[in-house]
């Protein structure tokens, strides 16, 4: 399975499910990430983390091991 984490910039996925328990998993809901979502992902920084992506119609930084808990479907 893919995770967040694995989408290049430019592309586009759909969020399958989230990983993590408790507060992390709570803090990536509150920020509009939630099952069946589309996201997708606008820039990286240099040194890879964080990166910026697009969410419900809002820009969103998101480090990488956030990143690596959400599960995703590429858009073709």
């Amino acid at each position: 399975m893919n995770t967040l984490k694995d989408i290049r910039v430019g592309q586009s996925a759909t969020v399958i499910r989230l990983n993590g328990e408790g507060a992390i998993k709570r803090r990536i809901m509150d920020m509009g990430i939630t099952k069946g979502v589309t996201v997708s992902v606008k820039k990286v920084a240099p040194l890879g983390d964080p990166m910026e992506i697009t969410v419900r119609g809002y820009e969103l930084s998101l480090r990488k091991a956030d990143a690596d808990m959400v599960v995703v479907e590429p858009i073709a």
